[in-house]
């Protein structure tokens, strides 16, 4: 199960040094337990595409920070994306929750976001796993462990 403290000790673990974010749906819940962790620090931002400039600011100055956006702000993001990622080679990590997931695989909602995260992410060739309730913040740290061992972007995807 994915919860603040789970999920602090979970990044910790990676030597994950900054939360760079736009605490929105699911994710606003973790922010307690973020904003308390003397080893992360939590930067709070307007856009998503500025998390993603602000992040890769940071790898530049050395440290290691972690992306955590709304599907909705993924596709914000696309520009600031394609700029970090591909043109600047920066392996950013993104933990993207995808609002009523859940619902959409049930037939239930009309929300169109989970329809296109998975299509856009294809798109922007950014590997990425999801992480549906079989899995816990272990898995979202061995996502993490893998990408940073090959050195490139990735992202896991956490249904809602």
């Amino acid at each position: 199960m994915f919860d603040g403290p789970s999920v602090a000790a979970a990044l910790k673990s990676c030597g994950v040094t900054h939360v760079v974010w736009v605490p929105d749906s699911v994710l606003g819940q973790w922010d307690a337990a973020l904003s308390a962790d003397p080893a992360l620090s939590l930067i709070r931002v307007c856009r998503e595409g500025e998390a993603v400039a602000v992040a890769g600011g940071l790898h530049l100055g050395g440290k290691r920070p972690i992306v955590m956006m709304q599907c909705t702000g993924l596709f914000e993001a696309g520009d600031s994306l394609r700029n970090f990622i591909y043109d600047l080679k920066l392996p950013l990590f993104f933990l993207i929750g995808v609002r009523s997931y859940y619902a959409h695989r049930e037939g239930k909602g009309a929300d169109t976001c989970p329809v296109f995260t998975e299509p856009i992410l294809q798109a922007w060739r950014l590997p990425y796993v999801l992480l549906d309730e079989r899995h816990g913040p272990a898995d979202l740290a061995a996502a993490y462990r893998q990408a940073q061992a090959e050195r490139r972007a990735g992202a896991a995807l956490l249904p809602e």
